[in-house]
Parts: structure tokens; sequence; C-alpha cells
């Protein structure tokens, strides 16, 4: 055995068994949609070396949403050694219909009954003997959070897999279904199909239109075939629904005990405030509200001042040893004023974002965001789409990328094309560095409220845009909404801290290869051509921004300064802030940005330039992700231009409407 693929449904537990057997670090969160890709890991046991394919969470394999299709396709053309199917111990029944599934299938399934200790919590009795006699497949009790029965799991695995048998299922359809399905499979079989000829009858008659395809040109199936049957009141995909959950009902009552009545647990408990039909939203915005005013009472007032004299003390000494060793000027130049005057001063700003991670991965790992979007749901509605769609908005909140990536969770193709084209409107971690340095110069004891607002604003913005595009590009009724509401948990600190440091990193990782590629090119441009004042109207940067410059004059920051930043910002939003610490006089320090910005901007101003970067174009790989999601390069540049228009009409309204008001 090599290959081990992971599959089972959202909020099982699997990822956390992937990252205890890869000791990977995959994201972890209590809520639907974490994995929306494959993911890949390694690890070595007794002396053998085997890979672990992370697959989507999912509840089904109908390929009715990208990751449903992730997960199946992999299954089938990826050649898994053997599927180890995750099991949420505390939802047996639910959990069990992707596991007849997998076995209609035909593949080789080992059971990892995950969660038990919940499930002994909530006094259910598991009887592991029976279920695995009455499934004829292995199951094994784990909890992946605390690392106890993955030894057992893999030897199971492997044992398992090095015997020559498969997982099936062999349960009755209904006599009238279990003949139509013989009828399709002996057609299947005289053709050179190189699937489980019975599970791809089962999925015809369905109507699975991926499988449609699949065959297409290689059988024929009569059209007769696919005919409901009987009286024809039946339709064969609800019917293969009730019978697997019925199969699932004779087994689950055969070898699992639960207690007789449901006691309210604190989860219920819980539930009955934050999502109230009334209260949920207000009690949402005001776990937010606090979340940004810690963020700035802890990552500013304690650990700001503390980051900026230690680039500030990093940037002196470079700079003293160039001196040192007789360096030309223009090297001295480009690293005190292009590196540490520029990307120093995106990096002054980690410890706001560390702590924002922080308390988000927090929520995400109680399970609270699942209760976001669920109380999100009318409103979502309201707009065409469903609260499920504000999941992906929750994980824009990061980053767009991965929060349109999440949008493949989504069942309805009208849903995810606009769940897509409004992702960029939540504001990412790469817009803090700029909220910030405007925030410390106009908004110093308002910055909770300033942040709030700019969160809010891409929310609303988002909405009324999404209630536009359903009227108008993509039309069609609303989907419905089923999501689940994972218990509360206690947050894992480990894995909070692990899942900040990764969003860090990356912000780390940006400012050091992205961001300096666009801070050295633009420092080119600053200081050309030679003869001119460097950082200066005359430098062929100050030429271009000056070109460009009457584009923003009506929303109050024409200078050529602000536009190249915003410009520069297309490729990476935390430019913003490293091109205007280098334009304004190559500063080095915070306080020097924040008192050059303070020179020319008002808080009306600021205001304005903050919504634009807010709303405007998203940067070059959001861009990319939406070509490679859609598989259409109209889409891309379709989102490249419209939220540039929105953003420059919402700044120009500010600053518009604030100057006759007096501001």
């Amino acid at each position: 055995m090599n290959t081990i693929a992971l599959v089972g449904n959202p909020n099982s537990g699997k990822t956390t068994l992937f990252n205890a057997l890869t000791g990977s670090n995959q994201h972890i969160g209590n809520w639907p949609g974490v994995t929306v890709e494959k993911k890949e890991g390694k690890f070595k046991y007794k002396g053998s070396q085997y890979t672990v394919v992370d697959l989507p969470g999912t509840y089904s394999l109908g390929a009715y949403s990208e990751d449903e299709v992730v997960a199946r396709n992999y299954i089938l053309t990826g050649n898994p050694d053997i599927v180890i199917n995750v099991v949420d111990a505390t939802n047996i029944e639910r959990n069990l219909y992707l596991t007849t599934q997998l076995m209609e299938m035909g593949v080789k399934v080992v059971i990892a009954l995950n969660m038990m200790d919940e499930a002994k919590q909530k006094k259910i009795e598991i009887d592991l003997d029976s279920l695995s006699r009455s499934l004829g497949i292995p199951i094994v009790a784990t909890i992946a959070s605390k690392n106890k029965g993955l030894e057992d799991l893999i030897e199971k695995a492997i044992e398992f897999s090095n015997r020559n048998e498969y997982s099936s299922i062999d349960f009755s359809y209904g006599e009238d279904i279990d003949r139509e399905i013989e009828k399709i499979k002996e057609i299947l079989d005289n053709s050179n199909i190189e699937y489980p000829t019975k599970w791809l009858a089962v999925k015809l008659l369905e109507g699975d239109e991926e499988i449609h395809s699949l065959i297409e040109g290689k059988v024929s199936i009569p059209k007769e075939r696919l005919m409901p049957v009987g009286d024809g009141s039946v339709e064969y995909e609800l019917e293969l629904v009730d019978r697997r959950y019925d199969f699932i009902g004779n087994i689950v009552g055969k070898s699992v005990r639960k207690p007789m009545e449901d006691v309210e647990n604190l989860t219920d408990k819980i539930d009955k405030i934050v999502t109230h039909k009334y209260f949920g939203i207000p009690i949402f915005a005001l776990i937010m509200f606090v979340v940004f005013q810690l963020t700035f009472v802890i990552g500013e007032d304690l650990l700001g001042e503390f980051v900026v004299d230690i680039v500030d003390a990093i940037g002196d000494f470079v700079v003293h040893i160039l001196t040192i060793a007789h360096s030309p000027e223009w090297i001295k130049s480009f690293v005190s004023e292009g590196i540490f005057g520029g990307i120093g001063a995106v990096f002054e700003f980690i410890p706001l974002i560390v702590v924002l991670y922080f308390f988000i991965g927090i929520l995400e790992d109680t399970g609270y965001m699942a209760r976001a979007a669920y109380v999100m749901d009318g409103l979502m509605r309201s707009v065409g789409l469903h609260g499920k769609s504000f999941i992906s908005m929750i994980v824009g909140f990061g980053c767009n990328v991965p929060g349109i990536m999440s949008t493949r969770t989504l069942e309805d193709k009208k849903d995810r094309m606009i769940a897509i084209l409004i992702n960029p409107f939540m504001s990412c971690g790469a817009r803090l560095p700029i909220y910030l340095v405007f925030i410390a110069a106009f908004f110093p004891k308002n910055g909770g409220i300033v942040l709030f607002s700019l969160y809010a604003l891409g929310i609303i913005m988002a909405l009324i845009v999404g209630k536009i595009f359903s009227k108008t590009l993509f039309k069609g009724e609303a989907s419905h909404f089923i999501m689940e509401l994972p218990p509360y948990r206690m947050p894992i600190f480990k894995y909070v801290v692990r899942d900040m440091w990764d969003k860090v990193w990356d912000f780390i990782y940006r400012a050091g290869s992205i961001i300096f590629i666009v801070v050295s090119l633009l420092w080119i441009l600053s200081v050309l051509p030679f003869g001119v004042e460097p950082y200066s109207q005359d430098s062929i940067l100050g030429q271009i921004g000056t070109f460009l410059a009457p584009i923003f004059k009506p929303a109050g920051f024409g200078t050529w300064q602000a536009t190249v930043s915003l410009f520069a910002g297309i490729a990476a939003k935390e430019a913003v802030v490293a091109i205007l610490g280098m334009v304004y006089a190559g500063v080095s320090e915070g306080s020097q940005l924040v008192a050059a910005l303070q020179s020319v901007f008002t808080p009306l101003t600021a205001m304005a330039f903050m919504v634009m970067t807010l709303l405007y174009t998203p940067c070059t790989a959001v861009i990319a992700t939406v070509k490679r999601e859609t598989n259409s390069g109209k889409w891309a540049v379709f989102m490249a231009i419209y939220p540039f228009v929105i953003g420059w009409i919402a700044a120009v309204l500010i600053y518009q409407v604030g100057s006759l008001l007096g501001f």
C-alpha cells in the first residue's frame, strides 16, 4: 500500500486526522468548507512511506458541487490503495450515507469512527463489531484530536489493502429498480468502460450528468432504460436515497444505542441566543466589533511600538554596515528607502495582523463561524443567495483566493458565480496595513470603529452587488439552504496558533517576494532618469503617476504618490503602504510615514482612500484564481474592471458629499 485517500463529511475531523498522520499543518476549522481541494502529505510507518490525500469534505458523491467532483474524480482516477472514510461517531446515520456511496463504487474502505470521546459524552453506545459485520468493512474507533486509535487504524488499512477483496454493498433498491440496474449493467458489461458497472448503472438512474458525459461515445443506453419505473410517480434519485437511508437505519438500529430523550446540551443553549431570529445578526456584529477593538488594544498599544523599534534598529544597523563597507550611495538609498522605507513600513503592522488572525481562529475553532453563516441566511436570501455563500465571504477575510476557492462547496452554479464575483469586497488581511497606517494618522482614538466600519461596508457592498447580479447576469430561483451546525468545541490552542502563523507567514512571504519585486521596480523608476531628484515628480515614476493622477482628483487624493501606490496595489495590496513609505521621502519609520500622510491627506480624503482600497481591483492572484475557477478569461477581465469602477464611485461620493457637508 502506498496511497491513502481520506474521505468524510465536513466537521468529521478528517483534516485533523490528516494533520495527525502527516504532521502537516492544513487549516482546521470547526465549520464546512475548510478543505476546498485535495491536499497531500506523507508519513512513515514501520519503515515504509505512505502518501495521504485529504479530499474535500462532502456529504455525498453526487457531483453536484465542485468539491464533490474533486473527491469523486480522485477516487475514480487517482487509484488510491485504500480509502479511509472518517465518520463522526455522534452523527453516524448521516455520515454513513457517504459510506454507502463509497461501497457502491467498489473501492476498498476502512472506517475511522472519529470523535468517540464526544459520542461517550452524549451517552451514545456503539457496537463496533456488529457495525463492522453489518457493513462488511473494518471499523476503528479514533479520537484524531488526541492522536488516539491512529496506529490501529493504519494497521487495519494496510491489512485490508493487501487483501484480494473490495468493499461492496449488497442491499435491494426495490424490485423494479434492481431489475433496471441489472439491465443497464448488462449493457455496460459488454463495453470497455473501466469503472464499476453496477455503480455506473446506479448513477445513470440518478440522472448524474457527469456520468452521462463520462460514457458518452463509449456506450449507448436506450432512453427507455432511464425512464421512471412503475407508475412513474417516483423518481429514481429520491427512491435510491430513501433505500440507502433504509439500509443505514436497519444497521444503526442493531449497532447503536442512544439516550431515549435528547437532552438539551450546552450547544443548544448557546444557539438559542446566538442564532436568535432577531438578535443573531446584532450579536455577530458585536462579536466582530469586540475583535477589532481588542486587535488595536493588544496589537498596537502593547506590541506595535516594539516592532517599530526593531524595524528601525535593523534598518539603521544595515545602513551603518553599508557605510562602513563604503557601499555606493545608490545601494544605501535602495536599502534604506526602498526596502526599509517600503517593505519595513508593511512589517510594522504584523502585530495587529497576528492578533486579528488569532481571534478569528478562535471563532472558527469554536464553531461560531458556522452560526454566522446561519444567521446571515435571511439577509443573504434577500439578495438572491443563501447562508452557505456567506462562508466563502468569511474565508475571504483572511485572503480572497481561498475565499473564492471555497465557493466550490456551493451546488448551484448561479450561487457560485455570484459568490466568486463578490468575494473581493471582503477585506483581506493584505489590506490591513493600509487601513492601519491611515487610522494611526487620522483616527487613532477610534481605530476599532473605523476598522469595523470598513469590514461592514465590504459586506454591505457585496450584498448590494450580489443582488444586482442575481437580477441581471445570473437570473434564476434561489437555491435551498441546508447546513450543518457543528457542536461548540473548546479551541485547540496549537491549531489556532498554527493557523494564525500560516496566515502571518504568508503575509511575510508576500512582503519578502512579490512586494520586494514591486518595490524594487518602482524604486528604479523613482530615481530615473539620472540627474533628477529621487522620488520627485520629475522621475519616471512621478511622471507616470502625474499622468494617471487626474483619475483620482474627484476623490480628493489626486497626487502622483497616491496614484502609483494604488496601481502597485493591484500586484499585491500590501504594496500600497510599501510604495507610500518609499515615495514620501523614503521614510523608514512608521511615525514618519504617518506625519507624511498627515501633511498630504485630510481625515475625509483618508477615508475616501481607504474605501477605494477596500473596493477596487483585487490583486493579480485573485484575478488569476477567478480565471482558473470559472475557466473563463472574460470573468477575469470583468473582475479587474468592475470593482475599480465601484471603488472609484464610492471614493468620489465620500469626498464630494463630505466636502459639501463641511468635513
